[in-house]
């Protein structure tokens, strides 16, 4: 990709990812990720109905009128997004790639994180760390990351999404705000998922495109993993063989969203042929009220 092309591409991804961080966006992401405790910001005059617990007796004493100790929550948060990389991101049915979906993605929740003040960084992956952006504030770090996702070319071409989790618990101490964002075509991430989940404020989207799992009835075909470079062959004039194809592809699914329910792991769906800003205010939105 030329550079001028590539500039064009950012400059496009961040004017609809500020299209799309509107007021509602940004005061629900607001309210379902909290500060880490409040911190006093100030004293002021009592105004009756005031909660008395919060009288300073000391400036009370030396005023003689009763002040108030003010608090305010310690905001400043930071926030991780964590990106699958890996070949099977390339695949697109519809008018985008689900690569194109994590990179806008990407873009709008580094803004709702702009909007409120937190810090952002960015981990690229594929079977491997292929790059890591550390988090800060600004417009400037939200420009290098969207670059990164859009530009970088990786290494390798399979998954391990352990190796991202795993990298992260290592760079990080402080709980923060981790959105991994995956089609989750991977194997062996449970344990590492539930480690950061009970450190982190973990959030899994899932990337989907309607027509992945679908095969068109052209007579044999060989699947490729996209990811190991496994040979499938599949007759897709035959009904049993199809049916144990979709089957397959179902019982995997249903197995992941049963990890994720019984881990209580926040988890939200972006289908790549759907706008998806409804879905992820609705989802911002229950949970706040957890």
């Amino acid at each position: 990709m030329q550079e001028k092309e590539l500039i064009t591409r950012i400059k496009n991804v961040q004017l609809k990812a500020k299209y799309l961080v509107t007021d509602v966006l940004v005061g629900e992401y607001k309210s379902s990720f909290h500060g880490q405790g409040m911190e006093f910001s100030e004293v002021r005059e009592y105004i009756p109905g005031d909660d008395i617990r919060a009288i300073d007796w000391n400036v009370t004493a030396r005023m003689d009128f009763p002040f108030i100790k003010k608090f305010s929550e310690e905001r400043e948060l930071t926030m991780f997004i964590l990106v699958d990389l890996s070949s099977s991101q390339e695949f697109g049915s519809s008018e985008y790639l689900k690569h194109e979906i994590a990179t806008e993605l990407s873009a709008v929740l580094s803004y709702l994180a702009l909007n409120n003040n937190d810090k952002v960084g960015l981990i690229l992956f594929t079977d491997k760390i292929e790059k890591f952006i550390p988090a800060k504030k600004g417009k400037t770090n939200i420009w290098k990351i969207v670059r990164e996702i859009l530009s970088f070319k990786p290494e390798n071409k399979s998954t391990n999404i352990s190796v991202a989790l795993e990298f992260l618990l290592n760079i990080t101490k402080k709980k923060a705000i981790v959105f991994l964002i995956s089609d989750f075509i991977a194997k062996d991430y449970d344990k590492s998922l539930k480690m950061v989940s009970k450190k982190h404020d973990l959030t899994t989207i899932k990337i989907v495109d309607p027509n992945e799992n679908k095969l068109p009835e052209v007579g044999i075909v060989i699947l490729e993993d996209s990811e190991t470079g496994e040979l499938i062959e599949i007759d897709t004039y035959d009904k049993k063989s199809m049916e144990a194809y979709q089957e397959l592809k179902n019982q995997e699914n249903i197995k992941f969203q049963k990890f994720i329910k019984s881990n209580k792991i926040d988890y939200l769906e972006i289908n790549t042929s759907k706008p998806y800003i409804k879905d992820l205010v609705k989802f911002f939105k229950v949970k706040e009220k957890r």
